[in-house]
């Protein structure tokens, strides 16, 4: 390797190490190695354009190694986005554009929030899985791109990768094309100490093309790899590229170079070795501006290619070209708020796993976008499109994966993306929701079976603390619908939000509030709302979510024939009620009225928060027990007798 490509993979080199040296914090030894993989990509292979960062058709790419994130900042300034020298100069610094690791929304031309290891490769197969699907949608003359990512040892160590990659391997994602940078150190000394599987005989039973380049410092073999990876159509590739962690350094080779600054004088030492000024922080050499204005040329061609032939499908379908700009825009269909089913009182009622089913299909008929499927428990989950089959997503027994590759699919953009499972392995895909609250992409995830109403499946299966263990993450809108048309209001929302959801639903039969004798509609979107009120001022508030709901208006009503003055209170979505202006909330829960109940089946914690300090909170605050559901309810106290009996001390 020489000339200007040289030129220019040192300047990613050294302004990565000195973005590290000024903040005192990074990771230097991944940029110093893996600088000519993220060149050969951006260089020769990605197609993209740095002044429209969101064109939509433009390939993606994702450093699942988000810790080298400094590599991937001195890409984007070297390739003409919108970031400057100062931008790298203040990384990590607080409100800055460089943050630790790379961050969805606030860095253009990052793609993914990344730095959790293994998330970025999940991410990655959800978006070669979107494209995949807007292809067949609409043709590859619009959309025709690849996903690429580099992949470092602790990505592929996590389990979520290799849940991932067995998914990609299974549907065959061969526009998926991964760069493992394999320099065989971690934070703990050399990867033998852990890691000693054949990665490539791992990936190959997976199902995934595997290509091996010996020095990771030619480009000329890395982009022959990429070029094989491209010709593959019905694989993934995996494409191992033998690096040196912190290449040229004198600690090379050294887990001392991961995650430390060099310090000044093992900088100074890499620049001599690299034959670069060693008396100029930030250094951009003359090749860099000339090789931006190319690159940026090169941008606008490739947009400008992509617009024409979006100009002759217009020419040749028109209705098809409108719906594609209105897909990928996010719009939602006219007829999208008449899809939601009304629901009506049943002798038996109706579990809200069931109306979840129901509203499903009903918007699967009008909104051509919504894909999703379950980990394995779709008849339980009922998620299947009855109608639209090609739309079911079989994610198998992959609840980890499941989270991250829904996240994928939104951040690519043009689809609804959901994943379902039972609401106690939710903590199976925590990591993926956190991120996604993080991003605040529209990811849909659908949690059934949500309290000990599972019954004989037993404490296993029973969640208790996950509504509220979802609850404490921010900027993640909680649902817990109390019946089947606060469940078609929940998921009106969902869909159209800017933001994740995550929608609690019951297995059991429950009552339905119908619209024309409950204020639903009105009350979901605000998170809370007073179902059912009294004649005149109110002696106490019976609050709850979900199930427990009904089971509040059977007490009130008991109580109101008693003469007690009783409100209730159904609040499916904390996070949607403290975004209510405080006038509605005092109305819903009007501060002079101090003796409340609050009732959930879960843990108390968080719930004072509503009741207030001399408010009774009941819910489980212990693991469940195996029997049938009724009966474990009546056991932990979720009878109307019961709740009768201390709405009556609580008064007395």
């Amino acid at each position: 390797m020489e000339g200007k490509d040289l030129i220019l993979i040192n300047t990613l080199r050294m302004l990565s190490i000195d973005m590290v040296e000024k903040a005192n914090s990074g990771h230097p030894g991944l940029p110093l190695g893996a600088a000519p993989l993220i060149y050969t990509v951006f260089s020769r292979h990605l197609r993209f354009n740095p002044k429209n960062p969101n064109w939509f058709d433009r390939d993606r790419f994702i450093l699942s190694a988000g810790h080298g994130s400094a590599l991937l900042y001195s890409a984007l300034f070297l390739f003409g986005y919108d970031l400057t020298l100062d931008d790298l100069k203040n990384f990590r610094q607080l409100g800055g554009k460089t943050p630790g690791h790379p961050e969805f929304g606030v860095v253009p031309g990052v793609e993914a929030t990344t730095g959790p290891l293994g998330q970025g490769f999940a991410m990655g197969v959800g978006m070669a899985l979107a494209e995949r699907f807007i292809e067949k949608q609409f043709s590859n003359e619009i959309i025709n791109h690849f996903t690429y990512s580099i992949v470092s040892d602790g990505d592929l160590m996590e389990g979520i990768s290799s849940e991932a990659a067995s998914f990609a391997g299974h549907h065959g994602l061969g526009k998926l094309i991964y760069l493992y940078d394999s320099n065989q150190i971690t934070i703990e000394g050399k990867t033998e100490i852990t890691f000693t599987e054949d990665i490539l005989k791992k990936f190959q039973a997976f199902g995934w093309q595997t290509l091996e380049v010996s020095d990771g410092n030619d480009i000329e073999a890395i982009s022959n790899a990429i070029e094989e990876g491209k010709k593959e159509k019905n694989k993934p590739t995996l494409i191992k590229v033998n690096t040196h962690i912190g290449y040229g350094s004198p600690k090379q080779d050294s887990a001392d170079c991961h995650g430390a600054p060099l310090g000044k004088e093992n900088v100074k030492k890499t620049k001599e070795y690299f034959q670069w000024p060693v008396d100029k922080d930030f250094y951009v050499p003359e090749e860099v501006v000339e090789f931006q204005k190319l690159i940026i040329e090169r941008g606008k061609q490739l947009e400008n290619e992509w617009n024409e032939k979006l100009e002759k499908l217009k020419k040749t379908d028109k209705e098809r070209y409108i719906a594609f700009l209105r897909q990928i825009a996010g719009e939602l269909p006219d007829k999208f708020q008449d899809s939601i089913p009304a629901f009506t009182e049943e002798a038996k009622g109706i579990a809200t796993r069931s109306a979840s089913g129901k509203v499903l299909n009903s918007m699967a008929e009008i909104l051509p976008n919504l894909i999703g499927g379950s980990a394995d428990l779709a008849p339980s989950n009922k998620t299947d499109f009855k109608n639209n089959p090609e739309r079911n997503l079989r994610f198998g027994i992959r609840e980890h994966a499941m989270g991250a590759i829904v996240n994928g699919m939104a951040l690519h953009g043009g689809l609804i993306p959901f994943g379902a499972t039972f609401l106690v392995f939710s903590d199976y895909l925590r990591p993926a929701i956190r991120l996604s609250a993080l991003m605040k992409v529209r990811s849909i995830f659908i949690f059934t079976h949500d309290s000990i109403g599972v019954g004989e499946d037993g404490p296993t299966h029973q969640p208790i603390e996950h509504v509220m263990a979802l609850r404490i993450i921010p900027d993640l809108k909680v649902f817990r619908p109390a019946d089947a048309n606060e469940t078609g209001e929940v998921y009106r929302l969902a869909v159209k939000a800017d933001y994740p959801s995550a929608i609690i639903l019951s297995r059991q039969n429950l009552p339905v509030l119908t619209i024309d004798k409950y204020p639903v509609t009105s009350g979901v979107k605000r998170g809370g709302y007073v179902v059912s009120d009294c004649d005149g001022r109110p002696e106490l508030i019976l609050i709850g979510t979900g199930s427990e709901v009904h089971l509040l208006l059977e007490v009130q009503k008991q109580l109101n024939q008693e003469g007690r003055k009783v409100r209730v209170v159904s609040l499916p979505c904390w996070e949607l009620f403290r975004e209510q202006d405080i006038q509605y909330q005092n109305s819903v829960l009007p501060p002079n009225i101090k003796k409340r109940i609050s009732l959930e089946a879960g843990v108390t914690t968080g719930w004072k928060e509503w009741t207030g300090e001399v408010g009774i909170n009941l819910g489980i605050n212990q693991f469940g027990e195996s029997g049938p559901g009724e009966q474990v309810f009546e056991k932990f106290g979720f009878t109307v007798e019961k709740i009768k009996e201390i709405a009556i001390r609580i008064l007395s």
